[in-house]
């Protein structure tokens, strides 16, 4: 790629990406589910330790699958608030308003479940392990993240803890466990986003 190329694809990537938020308040409108599918594709050609690919992806667009997993979560998260969480964690919450209450997992038209695979099979039967299943998996998510906001739609990441009840719900193996729920949405017409600021480039950046 020509260097005057790359230099208009970086600024516009990053132009467009300094305008993601995360949106909490959805929309029930339908989204296109083949961009959805792109978009798990697109997550999907994360690196992974050892090339093992550790993780699946659970699209979930059945109401009732995701009232069930509404509920359940709620019951984890009064826990958290009520003081599982710690005052320090709790304080930290405070700015950006959330609370125990999680409509984004019945208002958004679809979920999709990250689920990392700890470990696999072979074609004996043998148990192996997977390698670097928390920083692979948590790359795929990013790139998730990524092309939903470039595919013009909305995303969360929620991460209620424990998150077992979601393997239970959607019927997954025992060599996975959940890694975050992302709801998959256009904002409500009354969204509102915390007025957060993010840290400069000269902030988080240090060249040697």
């Amino acid at each position: 790629m020509p260097v005057e190329s790359s230099l208009r694809a970086a600024a516009d990537l990053r132009d467009r990406m300094a305008r993601r938020r995360t949106v909490r308040m959805f929309s029930p409108d339908p989204v296109p589910e083949r961009a959805v599918l792109d978009a798990v594709a697109v997550a999907a050609t994360a690196p992974s330790g050892a090339h093992q690919q550790p993780w699946t992806f659970v699209l979930v667009k059945d109401p009732a699958v995701r009232r069930r997993i509404r509920e359940a979560a709620e019951q984890e998260e009064r826990a958290s608030y009520a003081g599982r969480l710690g005052d320090e964690w709790l304080e930290a919450l405070r700015p950006l308003g959330t609370d125990d209450v999680k409509p984004h997992l019945t208002d958004a038209p679809a979920l999709v479940v990250v689920f990392q695979q700890r470990y696999y099979l072979d074609e004996g039967g043998a148990r192996r392990k997977h390698y670097y299943v928390d920083e692979s998996v948590g790359i795929a998510v990013g790139m998730l993240l990524t092309a939903l906001h470039l595919a013009g739609l909305a995303a969360l990441t929620h991460t209620p803890s424990p998150m077992g009840f979601l393997g239970e719900v959607l019927g997954r193996p025992r060599n996975e466990k959940a890694f975050a729920v992302v709801p998959i949405g256009y904002p409500a017409d009354d969204c509102v986003v915390p007025n957060l600021v993010r840290k400069s480039l000269d902030q988080v950046l240090v060249t040697v």
